[in-house]
């Protein structure tokens, strides 16, 4: 199979997907208008609501929520085949990930800009408030500290990549300034901004041999730097760092995925991959498992919590939603795309694919996931005549990006489930942004350097794919109960509810028996734990739909 006829297909769906089932969902399910009130203009303070330009935000929600996992799961996904990797990829973002990520904002529109955790407690109790809340900080808390190690790893491997992503910083803030300060229209300088970061990428490897020093630095030391400055991104107003610099982002995150889309057209590689590969060695069974893998690359509980955290605060007008919401999780599900033809087109032949994919063990390495996009997606961008090398650094460097943006918005988001947990049990201290985002940070670095070279993160990162969608099932149940207590239609997130909830309930239960097996009682104690506390905010869930279905049955 052409690689090439893949891509238009699945850019064609979800154009369609866009232009009418995201239409069905503002119009019947949400009914959106543009004369709706908004948090951002009603409760703005500068700092975390602040009306935005939906092409600024637009960049800001979409760098946050493409970080590196649907790079890494669709890359290691297609170890059981390309065809079951890019169809969960393609229907499992229109029907399911970006169904999420848009009715989660919405849902936060209209209750005054607070969190999803927040919301669950007006929507179904107060006690499932909390223990969604404590949910939702055990995720972002394996988020900062592994993304954290993950863009420390990278800085090692590819040290050309240090000077552009601090470039992109300094002008990101000079950027902030000259709109939010000086009042310049944010286009023709970010053009400006995006030309200078290319420029540095050119230079990232001559920059890294002249200050040889940078390369001398260990993952641990970059993991110490690295969540300081997402401490620092977290507290400072949104205009300063975080908008510009996703606006940014998502120039280069847009060119990125152009050059590959237009280097896949030029090279028309074949698909080398095995269409099914349904026994690999070692690999647990696609079913549910696949699900679980691809994760962010379909669907994911962090992009609720991006939705309602951040960006909610910042829409200007409610009818922004559907483009930001909705099209932006099908800009993930378009990367996610590339990241499965990359790991199984990237490569010249099938006896190299098969020895790079020779089993699970071998595969699943963090180095191997990123390696399989990073050098498939060089050599489509070689078809156009850029060099190798240079093409790997500047996929380095999107990957990277995508990854610091992440990390910038987790921490955030973590800062402001501390407070809102602080505000539930009357410990002012904790509703400080200051304080609060030290110890969402504190804590990040604690778990972070628990190992030698700073990969504790690692120690909690397997209960990450299952604890993500077990968020993501959450949400879309809020949605459903919110939905049926508006008398509407909740069909677009109870049916996806249901799968998500079960296919990660099978998957918990898979691996809490493997860590049984293999004795690792903290994975066990801790998964254990998560899958209680998600099983109780699911049964108060359905509690209510049942009460309210059999209440408007009986009148």
């Amino acid at each position: 199979m052409n690689a090439a006829v893949l891509a238009l297909l699945t850019l064609a769906i979800f154009g369609l997907a866009y232009r009418f089932y995201s239409r069905f969902l503002a119009e019947r399910i949400f009914q959106l208008r543009p004369d709706e009130p908004v948090p951002s203009v009603e409760l703005r303070d500068d700092i975390d609501y602040i009306p935005t330009p939906k092409a600024v935000l637009w960049g800001h929600h979409y760098t946050s929520i493409a970080g590196a996992a649907p790079i890494v799961g669709p890359a290691l996904a297609v170890i059981w085949g390309w065809v079951p990797a890019l169809v969960w990829v393609v229907l499992g973002t229109i029907a399911m990930g970006a169904t999420h990520d848009f009715g989660s904002m919405v849902i936060s529109l209209r209750h005054r800009g607070r969190s999803m955790g927040e919301i669950s407690g007006e929507v179904i109790s107060p006690r499932v408030r909390i223990l969604f809340l404590l949910i939702i900080s055990f995720l972002i808390w394996i988020v900062l500290a592994v993304f954290a190690f993950i863009i420390g790893k990278l800085f090692v491997s590819n040290p050309g990549a240090i000077f552009p992503i601090n470039v992109q910083i300094i002008v990101a803030l000079v950027l902030g300034a000259l709109v939010y300060r000086a009042k310049v229209k944010i286009f023709l300088p970010s053009l400006v901004a995006f030309a200078l970061l290319l420029t540095a990428v050119f230079y990232g490897n001559a920059f890294a041999a002249a200050f040889p020093i940078i390369t001398t630095l260990s993952v641990t030391q970059w993991v110490w730097i690295l969540l300081v400055y997402a401490f620092v991104a977290s507290v400072l107003p949104v205009w300063m760092l975080l908008q510009p610099r996703d606006y940014l982002n998502s120039h280069q995150l847009i060119v990125g995925l152009g050059l590959l889309m237009l280097g896949l057209l030029v090279l028309r590689p074949e698909v080398v991959a095995p269409a099914f590969n349904l026994h690999p060695i070692g690999a647990p069974p696609m079913l549910p498992f696949l699900f679980i893998t691809i994760a962010c690359g379909a669907i994911s509980g962090f992009h609720g919590l991006v939705s309602s955290g951040t960006t909610s605060k910042q829409v200007a007008c409610m009818t922004d939603a559907r483009p930001i919401g909705y099209g932006a999780m099908l800009g993930e599900g378009s990367l996610g795309m590339l990241a499965v033809l990359a790991s199984t087109a990237g490569f010249t032949t099938h006896a190299e694919w098969a020895t790079h994919y020779a089993s699970w063990s071998e595969a699943s390495g963090l180095g191997p996931k990123l390696d399989a996009f990073v050098s498939g997606g060089a050599s489509f961008i070689a078809a156009l005549g850029i060099p190798l090398e240079t093409g790997k650094t500047f996929i380095a460097v999107m990957v990277i990006a995508f990854a610091a943006t992440s990390l910038d918005t987790g921490a955030r988001i973590q800062r402001l489930v501390i407070e809102e947990l602080a505000d539930s049990y009357g410990f002012k201290p904790l509703t400080n942004r200051y304080l609060a985002g030290a110890l969402g940070i504190g804590l990040a670095l604690l778990l972070a350097i628990t190992q030698g070279n700073g990969q504790g993160g690692l120690i909690l990162w397997p209960l990450f794919g299952t604890t993500n969608q077990l968020v993501a099932g959450v949400t879309l149940l809020i949605l459903s109960v919110w939905l049926a207590k508006l008398n509407r239609p909740n069909w677009p997130t109870l049916l996806p509810m249901l799968l998500v909830a079960t296919v990660t309930f099978v998957a918990m239960l898979h691996n809490l028996w493997g860590y049984i097996q293999g004795a690792n009682w903290l994975l066990t104690a801790i998964g254990g734990a998560v899958l209680i506390l998600d099983a109780w905010v699911l049964l108060e869930g359905l509690a209510v739909l049942r009460t309210l279905r059999a209440s408007r049955a009986a009148g």
